[in-house]
């Protein structure tokens, strides 16, 4: 039989290496939940992507998969590449622009955009115009996914 030391010290010990053993058991059950899907993810994602009102070249409806990258997206490769640096874990990388938020009053056009499917095991349901800043850059970091319309595109 073993006896257990009741120090604070050694209960916090005790109950860090408990926390780290849990984590380390969800991480290794659920790779996903360690790190963003990266290159060579299995299952990958799949995505459709809506764009209307941006114009002759850009407007139509688009597939994309990604793990290998593919479909007819006219970019897979960077559009792969666009959502896959903006995913982190515990963020979701198509959430709207949070309620409240301060965005400079500027006018980006009549540009929209619909994305739907899975992407890192989730669904994904979102939606992109560029009715002020804030809408503007959230559009601008998903470049190549979404057509480039005169903002930075990554590189």
């Amino acid at each position: 039989m073993f006896q257990v030391s009741r120090t604070p010290a050694a209960r916090l010990l005790g109950a860090a290496a408990l926390s780290a053993a849990a984590l380390a058991s969800v991480c290794a059950a659920h790779p996903a939940a360690a790190t963003a899907a990266g290159p060579g993810a299995p299952g990958g994602g799949h995505l459709t992507i809506t764009v209307r009102d941006a114009g002759p070249g850009f407007d139509g409806t688009y597939e994309l998969s990604c793990h290998p990258a593919g479909g007819d997206h006219p970019d897979p490769e960077g559009a792969c590449a666009a959502v896959e640096g903006d995913t982190r874990w515990g963020r979701d990388t198509f959430a709207p622009v949070p309620e409240g938020s301060v965005c400079t009053m500027q006018y980006g056009g009549p540009a929209t955009a619909h994305v739907t499917g899975v992407w890192a095991g989730r669904p994904v349901d979102a939606t992109y115009d560029r009715r002020d800043g804030c809408e503007i850059a959230r559009w601008d970091r998903m470049v190549p996914l979404l057509p480039g319309l005169g903002g930075p595109a990554r590189s």
